[in-house]
């Protein structure tokens, strides 16, 4: 299944599966043109090839003209994408393609902030779940193209026990135990934890990876001491930019940040049409 086709599909038909009546009245004849996306401020571009797939699924003979990549620094001014096609798959897939790119490429101008103001090189920044329904993978790699990394893609690719995990199995031990029982001795388990207390229970119980949730920072450094290299340690919650280095310094090796995806404002951009 191409699940980002899907995607476009469901966005196309949602803008316009019924018809364009304005364009429609207008246009007369087939005609073709040039649309233009242009950055209206700077920022880090994520989204153009999701972009360049909506025109080419409304028009499949279209042709682009762009010189930048997901990844790339935009200033303010420049022509990002140039789109050759017929004039109404160009206006019924405008506003499609614009809310693609300025969403992804929100998100990774946002992540692209935080990955500078980190100061610790040997700490990893990913993204959680916390993500737009259906959007996932999208925005999941336009945080990869703001320099940060991926945590699980989704609850069957990676371990983690949660509070309510815990809850339900009685503690942190029987439910370490129960997933140890059930999956391969090559999945890594993770285990979400609250004090250190939980800390020391996870650890002994096996866990290979400890998530401090919502800890202050003597917790943290207190926890990541006491571990002493024998699980890796993630810090989760209350992640800003203005606490980023704080939760760092503590000696954490991973900071998961929501923020990352779900804060992100959409950058501005506009596509004119070149009649020319």
């Amino acid at each position: 299944m191409n699940t980002i086709e899907n995607i476009i599909k469901l966005a196309l038909f949602e803008d316009s599966g019924l018809g364009d009546i304005t364009t429609e009245c207008i246009l007369t004849q087939n005609s073709s043109g040039k649309g233009v996306i242009v950055a209206k401020e700077s920022f880090v571009l994520a989204g153009i090839e999701v972009a360049k797939k909506v025109f080419k699924l409304l028009d499949p003979d279209c042709e682009f003209f762009s010189s930048f990549s997901d990844g790339d620094s935009i200033k303010e001014g420049k022509i990002i994408l140039k789109v050759q096609g017929d004039f109404l798959s160009l206006l019924k897939g405008e506003r499609v393609a614009l809310n693609f790119l300025q969403r992804l490429s929100g998100i990774a101008t946002l992540t692209r902030a935080y990955v500078e103001e980190l100061s610790f090189e040997n700490v990893r920044l990913t993204d959680t779940r916390k993500t737009t329904p259906g959007l996932r993978s999208l925005e999941k790699e336009a945080v990869r193209a703001g320099g940060a990394h991926n945590h699980r893609m989704s609850l069957y690719d990676g371990i983690l026990i949660k509070d309510n995990h815990i809850a339900i199995a009685g503690s942190i031990k029987n439910a370490v135990r129960a997933v140890k029982n059930r999956t391969s001795h090559l999945m890594k388990i993770e285990v979400e934890v609250s004090n250190l207390d939980e800390v020391k229970e996870a650890l002994d119980a096996g866990a290979h990876v400890i998530m401090l949730d919502n800890m202050d920072y003597d917790q943290m450094t207190e926890a990541v001491k006491y571990i002493n290299g024998r699980a890796v340690v993630e810090a989760s919650g209350n992640v800003s930019l203005e606490t980023l280095n704080k939760i760092a310094a503590t000696g954490v090796d991973v900071i998961s940040c929501g923020a990352l995806t779900h804060q992100a404002r959409s950058v501005d951009l506009s596509m004119r049409i070149d009649t020319t």
